[in-house]
């Protein structure tokens, strides 16, 4: 048995933030992470908008995730990659937790195992069972990590975040992004997103309406979509639906050591220190409740370590604060309105007249940029030899006109670079094209 002041389950954001802290207030600190390299989902997640608030810049979740690594290493972090935790029971000294190969002992423990996504099955969509139907998550890693291309004409159901970042990512593809189906009067992810992965594209959403039967043997032929309210049902030909319907908090070694959830959300319960019905036992991140942004996961796991370490010193413990800033833009945007993209806000920004909406000024100069010449941060991947995995992120290293996005996208596509690549070097010199990440 191994022994430490606090053990973190989990190496995503929050699990990196977390541990990060602890370490900083004097406790000794394991990182466990079931994954064989830390940063949880980011490292598929080779889209800009993070950072915008914890570093007060714009990367790529690659960029972010290195970032957290360096820290966590910096304070002297044991990250155990590639270990499972089976089991977490309380002892008279802290906490038991088993993982396939080892067991260790802590005073206390910080929970950051995330979410997963909500899968056909848990929302009953009827008809056959054919190759083609993938959540959203399941196919950005085969996309973005596996060089798997998933399909040529796509429908995407639901219009969560990954959902709609997908809806970019295939269209910068090459295939062919038919529509997006909301059930709700509303789409649920983020305002930019909206703006930038469907409106940028063309690709139209149509709300209020619900898939009522899916078609095809082997593979996806078809699905029929009507009108929640009701109506006639329009029949849609594609081979690929991603569904983007929600998710929830992954908490299955949590209830292995008592800790009560919420019934309705299934995240661990808290109080303002964030610690669970568990005496010792802090929950961070999605874990915890779904949060809109990794910044705002790192940002709490840092209070949920801190906190933790506090709890086996024996000091007080901090009060967790909800931060304003987790309340993001949601939803369609306002017709005739530009969506800012300098911060999470998304300030929807009207000009007739005069410019009204923006929070600060550089939203002024958004907006007039955004009228003339509309430009984006190109993010992709380019194929990597000699490494562990398939591909590496690369991005612009300038903002690029959204014109040219679909053109920047199909010169890199037969690109294939050779280990090793550094962050930051150069893999197309005359479009800016750099690598987001070290290969592996």
């Amino acid at each position: 048995m191994k022994t430490y002041d606090v053990v973190v389950i989990g190496a995503g954001p929050g699990g990196l933030a977390a541990a990060t802290a602890a370490a900083r207030e004097g406790a000794s600190v394991a990182l466990l992470e079931r994954e064989n390299y830390a940063g949880g989902i980011l490292n598929q997640c080779v889209h800009d908008g993070f950072g915008l608030v914890r570093y007060n810049k714009q990367l790529g979740g690659p960029e972010y995730a290195d970032r957290a690594k360096a820290e966590a290493a910096a304070e002297g972090v044991n990250a155990i990659l590639g270990t499972i935790v089976t089991d977490v029971e309380k002892t008279p000294d802290g906490f038991g937790v088993s993982t396939i190969n080892e067991t260790y002992s802590a005073k206390a423990i910080v929970l950051a195992t995330g979410c997963r996504e909500r899968t056909r099955g848990m929302i009953s969509i009827p008809g056959s069972r054919p190759a083609g139907i993938y959540t959203a998550g399941v196919a950005q890693n085969l996309i973005n990590m596996k060089n798997v291309m998933v399909g040529r004409r796509v429908v995407i159901y639901g219009t969560g975040d990954i959902g709609l970042i997908m809806a970019r990512r295939l269209t910068l593809e090459g295939a062919e992004v038919i529509c997006a189906i909301e059930v709700r009067d509303n789409a649920s992810g983020l305002t930019r997103n909206v703006r930038q992965c469907l409106e940028d594209y063309d690709i139209p959403v149509y709300l209020g309406h619900k898939i009522t039967n899916i078609y095809g043997k082997q593979r996806l032929q078809a699905i029929d979509i009507e009108p929640v309210s009701g109506g006639q049902p329009r029949r849609i030909e594609c081979d690929t639906l991603v569904l983007s319907v929600g998710l929830i908090p992954e908490n299955e070694v949590a209830e292995t050591a008592g800790i009560k959830l919420d019934a309705m959300t299934n995240g661990i319960i808290t109080d303002e220190t964030l610690m669970s019905t568990e005496a010792g036992a802090f929950a961070c991140g999605n874990c915890r409740a779904v949060m809109d942004l990794a910044d705002f996961v790192s940002e709490q796991g840092e209070m949920a370590g801190a906190n933790a370490a506090r709890y086996a010193k024996g000091k007080p413990l901090l009060k967790w604060e909800k931060n304003p800033h987790n309340l993001a833009t949601k939803g369609m945007p306002e017709p005739g309105t530009v969506v800012c993209t300098y911060c999470p806000k998304g300030c929807e920004i009207k000009i007739s007249g005069g410019i009204e909406g923006n929070g600060c000024k550089r939203g002024i100069e958004f907006a007039e940029q955004e009228l003339v010449d509309p430009h984006r941060m190109f993010t992709g991947t380019v194929k990597v030899k000699g490494a562990k995995t398939t591909l590496l992120p690369v991005r612009s290293d300038h903002l690029v006109p959204l014109s040219e996005m679909k053109q920047i996208a199909e010169r890199i596509r037969n690109i294939e670079v050779t280990c090793p690549v550094k962050a930051g070097d150069v893999i197309l010199a005359e479009l800016g094209i750099v690598a987001e990440t070290d290969s592996l």
